[in-house]
This record gives structure tokens, sequence and C-alpha cells, in this order.
């Protein structure tokens, strides 16, 4: 195995030919510079036994290379005799020859065996400009979404039909009709819902839905895009895709970590396909949900996701029914729309139990480059889902005005009602908890 001081490594920059990992590990070693020197090892250029072909040569052009090491809390004379397991922040940089710009060579390098190791979580990854140019990133974006859609300011407003599952073509038109008067901007199937059961059949539902947008944006002068699930085997979403688009789709929807970001990724860079595309949030807590192990979510779901050319995507907030860390939501959001040499802003929409109540809360954390994704609070609501919708939009316009939810609600009567049936949205979900 490499061992640390085998030989010296010269100062070289790492701004182009290097991605620097940032590890959090919770470990009972006393020997932390050791561990990290193994870890840059076994993700690069060695195994756990040495070998006549990892020549110092070899190890000079493609190690990885140990940068920093920092315990929390920093102990420097001694540690108390109750600590057993220590925390560390280490960071390693891995040379980009190693994987290229593509995820699943890079996953392997920089979180590949060493996710068997313990308690090891992978917290970011900084990329150098050349690396970020091998992706596309959004081929729409929050501007992109904002031109299609008239929108020049306020948050988007996104729902969801429901029934999760269950509906036929004629009944989800006849929904997303009604969720589209009341002014939502985005219509996504559910992730539930398969792409093209026998049952609702995929040409059927995005040919009779677009028919009932259309008449809507006839009667109110609002788009509406409708995103339509593709997800399915491998092989059969560019075709799934297709059919919809044929059909008059003008917008797709994927679940993005279940069928893991390489599929994604050429669906999003399809050239053949030149529709917004939303990621969808399923299944990435079993990615990031351990606080020890696994990839943090600003990481998976705001920097990759938005890398691989998710134009919106689906994230929880602090405030609905599968609470996350407020830090965490907020950093998701600003890995979505951060510069990222030249990449365009990836839309979050705060979803997982979001009512008309929270819009205040979400609005003032990330201001109105936000989409406000309800599904119950718009199906749910006492007057319909159109008044649903209507009281989503209300919310938003309560906020833009400068007034609160009860002052304006004294003239909207969906927000009204509203306010009194999810007053209190983190009361809502007690059975969840």
């Amino acid at each position: 195995m490499f061992n640390l001081y085998d030989f010296d490594f010269p100062e070289v920059s790492l701004d182009n030919d290097y991605v620097i990992a940032t590890y959090y590990i919770k470990s009972r070693t006393h020997d932390i510079v050791t561990l990290a020197t193994a870890i840059a090892d076994e993700q690069s250029t060695g195994t756990w036994v040495s070998v006549p072909g990892e020549t110092n040569d070899i190890k000079m052009e493609f190690g990885a290379r140990v940068l920093n090491i920092f315990e929390v809390p920093d102990y420097e004379f001694e540690v108390p005799p109750d600590v057993d397991e220590r925390d560390y922040i280490v960071q390693i940089g891995y040379p980009t020859k190693n994987f290229g710009p593509q995820i699943p060579m890079l996953y392997t390098a920089v979180i590949g065996n060493i996710a068997n190791s313990g308690k090891l979580k992978l917290i970011d990854l900084n990329f150098p400009k050349e690396y970020v140019k091998g992706f596309k990133g959004p081929k729409f974006g929050i501007e992109g979404l904002r031109e299609i859609l008239n929108i020049p300011e306020r948050p988007f407003v996104n729902n969801m039909v429901k029934p999760c599952t269950g509906w036929k073509p004629d009944d989800g038109a006849a929904m997303c009709y009604q969720v589209a008067k009341g002014g939502v901007d985005i219509i996504k199937d559910d992730e539930l819902l398969m792409a093209d059961p026998d049952w609702c059949p995929i040409e059927e539902r995005t040919e009779k839905i677009m028919a009932k947008l259309k008449q809507a944006e006839e009667e109110t002068g609002e788009g509406t895009l409708y995103t339509v699930n593709i997800t399915d085997k491998v092989g059969k979403m560019k075709d799934n895709a297709m059919r919809a688009l044929e059909k008059g789709a003008n917008a797709l929807m994927v679940n993005t970590y279940t069928i893991g970001f390489p599929a994604a990724q050429a669906i999003f860079e399809d050239p053949d396909i030149n529709v917004p595309i939303l990621a969808h949030v399923d299944y990435s807590g079993g990615l990031f949900g351990s606080p020890y192990n696994g990839i943090s979510s600003p990481l998976l779901m705001g920097k990759l996701a938005r890398m691989i050319g998710a134009d919106l995507a689906i994230i929880t907030s602090p405030y609905g029914k599968f609470p996350v860390v407020h830090s965490k939501y907020m950093m998701q959001c600003v890995e979505a729309t951060a510069p990222l040499f030249g990449l365009k802003k990836m839309l979050p929409c705060i979803s997982g139990g979001t009512t008309q109540p929270t819009t205040p809360a979400v609005m003032k954390d990330l201001g109105n480059d936000v989409c406000m994704a309800a599904g119950g609070a718009v199906h749910g609501h006492p007057m319909g889902p159109e008044a649903g919708a209507r009281a989503m939009r209300q919310a938003i316009d309560a906020v833009m005005a400068g007034k609160t939810l009860e002052e304006y609600a004294q003239d909207h009567e969906e927000l009204r009602v509203s306010l009194e049936k999810w007053g209190d949205p983190k009361a809502n979900f007690d059975l969840l908890k």
C-alpha cells in the first residue's frame, strides 16, 4: 500500500487537473493521516498491498492527493478520555484524467469502494472549470422557464395530479384543466404513475391533457407545462419521450435517482428532446439520508443534478411531511442556482407537503427563483382543485405585495379557506413522524 512518506509530491496547480472531494469521517483511528492516505491510494492507483506495477511515475500522474485534514473539535494537547470516535474533515484531490467528465467513473473514484468503509460521507465536490465544460447543464433552466411561461418575476406554482395513480386519461385531463384554470404553471405526473400503463397510456393521456391545457390557456391567457413521467427501463425511456412529444407534450419528468444519473443525463442531453425536464426527488433519501454515509443532499440534488441537465428539480423542505434540516434545504437551492462556470440555473421546486401557509417562509428563504410544488393542498382544498390552485397564487401575490396571508385573505376567499384548513403547516403531518 502507498505510504505518505514513500516519495514527495511536487507543488502542482489543482485548477484544471483535479476534482477536490471533501469527506466527513468519524473514526476510532489515532492516525488519520495514514487513513486519509490509504483512502487516496485505494481510490486511485493502489490497493491493500504493494504491487510491482504501482511505480512512482504512475503515482505521480494518476495518484490522488491528500490536501487537507481537519479535526472537529480541533484537539491540540490531549483528547478527552471519554472520546471514542473522532470527527474529521478530509479533502482529497483526484486527477480528472482518471474518470473524465462523466458521472459513473467519477462516483467510482470519489465514493466507490470507500462507501463500504464505515462512517464516511461525501460532503462536496469542487470541480475545475475545464471539467465542468464537459457537462451541458440545463437546456432551459430558470431563465428559459420564465421565458416559456411569460413569468418575468414571481415564483412558479407546480401541482401533481392526484390521486397519485389509478386515474384514467379523461380523469387526468379534467383535473389538469381545473388546476390550470386556477393558475398553476407546471403540472407533473406523480412519480408513482408508470410511464405507459395499460389503463393510462402515455399517448392518450398526453394528448387529452394537452388539449385541456390549451383550452385553459385560451380562457386565462396563461400557459401551463405538463411534465409527462417517462421513467421506465433505460431502453424504453427515449421511446416514451418521443411518443409523448408527438402528442404535444411541452415538458417531461424522470425519476432521476431510481434510474440513475447516467440514464437521466442521456435524456436531459438528447438533442431530439427540446422541452424542459423535471428531476424527481424520490429515492434520493436512500443516498443522502444517513449522517455518516452516502452523499450530501446539496451535492446530490443541487450541484450534480444541475450538471447532468435537469431544468427543474423537486426537493423537500423543513416545512412539510418529510422535513429536512433547514440549512440542507437552503444549500440544495444554493447549489441549484449559484454561478457554476456558465451553467444555467436549475429551478428548485419545494415539495413534500407544501401548502399555501408555507409560501411566506419559502419566499423569505429563497426569494422569487423558486417553485411552490403542492399536490394535496391544491386537490384537497375544500372548495375544489381550481380554488386550491388559485389560493397558491394568492399566497404568492400576498408576499409579493408585502402583505401577510391573513391580510390578503380578507379579500380572497380561497386563501382564507386554505389558512383555516392548513394554518399551521407543521401540525398537519403528525401521523408521518
